[in-house]
């Protein structure tokens, strides 16, 4: 695995010669793109008004993507590119375990969540092609080895599987009960998807 890994990051990172214009630009993406999630789930949260709770719900879910990628690339300690000498670190960044990557772990599990909701299913597409254009700036810089990423999207894809099956329990088993409540208990099972 960890030939693999090299000989992928060999092909996709800068190494010690990076092309001025790509690694201007893979800097710039690797350092802020993530911004640009977060600028798109507050503009669902602010023009969408019925995706307001689904918003924040995902923006939980992404915070336990954080929790859990630090958590297990701490377990993990797998080295970063830069700490082997395969590449400088382009960008400034600490020398903890990098598997799997936070970055991509967050990144996704926002994308998948908003893909899992028709309403905003092309935002939760455009956030998926952030993610991977990400991904791939940050193995360029030299911070992160491919497979940190791919384990990133299986963690996202893990939380999103976690949560759509929690999504068709509370479908199955609690609105019903909620649709058999008191008035003010079924105004609440309304509230879905709109």
């Amino acid at each position: 695995m960890l030939a693999l890994n090299t000989a992928l990051f060999q092909a996709m990172g800068a190494g010690h010669t990076p092309d001025a214009e790509v690694i201007w630009f893979a800097s710039i993406v690797a350092e802020t793109a993530s911004w640009l999630c977060v600028a798109l789930m507050g503009w669902v949260a602010w023009r969408r008004p019925s995706q307001r709770v689904y918003a924040m719900v995902t923006l939980v879910a992404a915070a336990a993507a954080t929790m859990l990628a630090h958590a297990l690339a701490d377990a993990i300690a797998m080295p970063r590119p830069f700490m082997v000498g395969l590449s400088p670190a382009h960008i400034e960044h600490g020398a903890r375990g990098s598997l799997p990557s936070a970055h991509a772990s967050v990144m996704f599990t926002i994308g998948l969540l908003f893909c899992l909701r028709e309403s905003i299913r092309k935002i939760g597409l455009a956030i998926m092609a952030i993610a991977v254009l990400t991904g791939w700036a940050r193995i360029y810089v030299g911070v992160h080895f491919p497979l940190d990423i791919a384990a990133g999207l299986l963690l996202a894809g893990g939380i999103a599987a976690a949560f759509w099956a929690l999504q068709q329990f509370a479908r199955r088993f609690v609105l019903p009960l909620v649709r058999h409540a008191p008035s003010g208990a079924r105004r609440l099972s309304t509230a879905g998807d709109h």
